[in-house]
């Protein structure tokens, strides 16, 4: 955090809480820290104001040291350090902080530079009779935002001394200037105290506690009341840049291993959100994903590792890369899950996690769901109906010994179905069930909005969704997924199966130039057929069973062929001498885009090519 100091100058008089304001005799108590009572003649007299000193500068202590302690980042320690100090120590305070600070064994940067964090003047007042109230000091101390300390110089010998020393001593009165500034003129007496805030390891910063004209000096005692402040707080300030580190760590992370965009294919469009906690601290491992599949389909994942740690997240980097290189192999979505269980229990004990990997097929309007105890999805139909999709529950990953099963549903165009991780629906103040419901509602009233004919944006449904999310809800992290299902027509469809024989190229031009020009294509019937003969021959040479030819007109015109060899073509560049090899080169020269994918039962070689706009 490099926040910009802050100030309490220029504020509005500010009333004390209301516990200030019930408790005027223990402010009155808690000021005796910094104010001596009277002494009387007597010894005994002297005894007992000494004893009662003694004992409010214990409480103090105690009640500061606390207030420093609830502070978990590095802000909130050093206005707890303001806060317990202005005015009841002192009438104002100045925190300088290493800047940048070092963290953990990290090596500090040259050179050794101080910034003002904080700076907070406060005092006291009655107005006119009322109980007492905190007010801004109308006379606010100057003091530099930067202050670079010279080695061997008198700031950076007090910093090593470690010790707080009064501000009208020899070794402060050289020190103060050099941090504050030269123009700087200090209060009289003891009236300033500079401790330096030292860390587990090395000097971290200084506080400087001053008091005005008006009011007692520091008393010997009060060098250690600063030398426990200062301690206090430095070893917060150390543990809470350490703690940011390790949370921005786990964040950064999480969020590599999700994917930075996702694909645009043929027949659903894609939309996609990630939150972290609301307590930094508490990373998680959700994930999402959409992994373009041969024929045109894609695959849909979310899941969420369970626990909150560094380790959750790489767990969850883990299985995602697990079930991208088990998409690549085609496998149904019930052996995936089956897999990334063993997955699971290979990389430990105890390392679970809830998937649901679904399958979108845009030709047969279908789509195959199967869940690892994961909530279940929601589709959105054209017409505004939510749907929660029946869909077994199935074992999280990692448990062992359990089949995963898969449904075949209907996925209608126009329909959206949103994937989700429980930090969505679960939280303290609500049951997973109840929080389903309110998305399934939140989904139907969007819904609504835009009318029976039109579905809503996608982007702004995403948002939409999160917008349900109130200030208690905000317990896990958050990975949404949402598809939106156009499908390809069966008018934009050709499919035929050819016999693997020398005959086959010819008729598979054949059937492409009378597809092409039912489309109104008949400009890409040279490229279309060259490219389908060079394919189809060199799938023909090696299958055994009938090779299948489908073509898909959507924004691009997609040619598949699929065959039963499980040997992936490779391009090379043929010599004079050779008589093949020179088909995939062909392919890479003319087609927008091409690609081969292996199946479970074989393999698929496809291109793409631009029509018109």
């Amino acid at each position: 955090m490099t926040e910009h100091p802050t100030s309490h100058e220029g504020r509005q008089p500010l009333a004390a809480r209301p516990q200030e304001r019930t408790r005027p005799r223990q402010e009155a108590a808690a000021a005796a820290v910094a104010v001596p009572a009277p002494t009387g003649g007597g010894g005994v007299a002297q005894d007992v104001a000494a004893t009662r000193r003694e004992g409010d500068r214990l409480r103090f202590v105690g009640a500061a040291t606390r207030r420093i302690a609830r502070g978990i980042d590095l802000d909130e320690i050093v206005l707890g350090l303001c806060r317990a100090t202005v005015p009841t120590f002192s009438d104002a305070i100045l925190v300088y902080l290493r800047d940048p600070l070092p963290v953990g064994d990290e090596r500090p940067v040259a050179p050794f530079v101080l910034r003002l964090r904080r700076t907070d003047r406060l005092r006291l007042t009655d107005l006119e009779g009322e109980e007492l109230v905190l007010v801004p000091d109308p006379d606010p101390t100057p003091a530099a935002e930067l202050c670079e300390v010279r080695s061997g110089g008198a700031l950076a010998e007090v910093l090593r001394g470690v010790r707080p020393v009064f501000g009208d001593s020899e070794a402060a009165r050289a020190a103060l200037p050099e941090l504050l500034g030269a123009d700087h003129a200090l209060p009289g007496g003891h009236r300033a105290i500079l401790a330096p805030l030292r860390g587990r390891r090395r000097v971290i910063g200084a506080a400087v506690f001053l008091r005005r004209p008006e009011r007692p000096g520091f008393e010997p005692n009060d060098l250690l009341v600063a030398a426990q402040l200062a301690t206090h707080t430095a070893l917060g300030i150390d543990k809470a840049v350490l703690y940011g580190r390790e949370a921005y760590i786990a964040d950064e992370l999480q969020r590599t291993m999700l994917p930075d965009s996702l694909p645009q294919p043929t027949g659903v469009r894609l939309a996609s959100r990630y939150l972290p906690a609301a307590e930094t601290a508490r990373v998680g491992g959700d994930w999402y994903d959409a992994i373009p599949l041969p024929g045109s389909r894609v695959a849909l994942v979310v899941g969420d590792v369970m626990g909150h740690s560094m380790t959750s997240a790489a767990i969850m980097g883990q299985l995602r890369t697990t079930a991208q290189t088990l998409a690549g192999l085609d496998l149904p979505p019930q052996e995936v899950l089956h897999h990334l269980d063993e997955q699971a229990q290979r990389l430990g004990q105890d390392r679970m996690a809830t998937c649901m990997y679904a399958v979108y097929d845009p030709v047969s309007h279908r789509i195959t769901i199967a869940n690892a105890g994961h909530p279940p999805p929601i589709l959105l139909h054209l017409g505004g109906r939510a749907e929660v999709l029946r869909v077994p529950p199935g074992a999280p990953i990692g448990v062992g010994g359990v089949d995963f099963e898969a449904v075949e549903l209907d996925a209608p165009a126009g329909a959206t179905l949103l994937l989700y991780t429980d930090g969505l629906v679960e939280s303290r103040l609500r049951d997973v069930w109840t929080g389903i419901e309110q998305l399934r509602e939140r989904l139907a009233a969007t819904a609504q909005l835009t009318g029976p004919d039109h579905s809503p944006p996608l982007e702004a449904l995403c948002d939409d969704v999160l917008d349900m999310l109130g200030p208690g809800d905000r317990d896990d992290d958050i990975a949404l997924l949402a598809a939106r299902f156009d499908g390809i027509a069966p008018s934009d469809v050709a499919y035929w199966f050819l016999e693997p024989e020398d005959a086959a190229p010819g008729r598979a031009r054949r059937l492409a130039r009378r597809a092409l020009a039912r489309w109104d294509l008949e400009e890409l019937s040279d490229s279309v057929e060259l490219l389908i003969s060079e394919v189809v021959t060199n799938a023909v040479r090696y299958a055994e069973r009938p090779v299948t030819l489908r073509l898909l007109r959507t924004d691009v015109l997609r040619c598949e062929v699929g065959d039963d060899s499980p040997q992936l073509p490779r391009q090379r560049r043929a010599r004079d001498t050779d008589e093949g090899g020179r088909g995939l080169f062909l392919v890479n020269r003319l087609a927008r885009r091409w690609g081969a994918t292996r199946l479970s039962g074989g393999k698929v070689v496809w291109f793409e090519l631009a029509t018109r706009s």
